[in-house]
Formats: structure tokens, C-alpha cells, sequence
């Protein structure tokens, strides 16, 4: 079954810049929470620009799903 949105062809991209800039953070020193929150911070202030409200609080909810379904610290369920 295929995904109903695919993703942006430079997603790829995007997610090697973030995990550049995560990696330079880290090698700073920089408190992992604190890395987290600027990043997290950022990605809201991008999807404010570019989603409605309604949209955003779907995002976020299929992420808290995710945390509270454990998928974060074991990965997702083999298909």
C-alpha cells in the first residue's frame, strides 16, 4: 500500500541539513534538551507559515501518538 501523500522530493535534503545542524549543536555541548526545544521551535514556526491551525494540532497529535505508542524508542512496526 502506498503512503496517500508522498514525500517532498527534497525531504531528503532538509533532513540532512537538521541532522548537520544537530551534530554541530551536540559537538558544542549544547544541553540535548535545549536542541530539541530550537528545533522543535523552528519546525512549529515553519508550519505556521504554511499550515492553518487545524492542520498543526493534527501533526502534533500524530506525534504524541507516536510517543505514547512507544514508535520513537522502537522504531515502527515491521510491515
Amino acid at each position: 500500500m502506498s503512503d496517500p501523500m508522498p514525500p517532498p522530493a527534497d525531504l531528503s535534503h532538509a533532513g540532512a541539513v537538521v541532522d548537520r545542524a544537530i551534530e554541530h549543536m551536540a559537538g558544542k555541548h549544547l544541553d540535548p534538551i535545549a536542541i530539541a526545544s530550537a528545533l522543535l521551535g523552528g519546525a512549529l514556526g515553519v508550519l505556521a507559515h504554511s499550515m492553518d491551525d487545524a492542520a498543526i494540532v493534527k501533526v502534533l497529535e500524530n506525534a504524541l501518538a507516536s510517543v505514547r505508542s512507544g514508535e520513537l524508542r522502537h522504531g515502527p512496526e515491521p510491515r
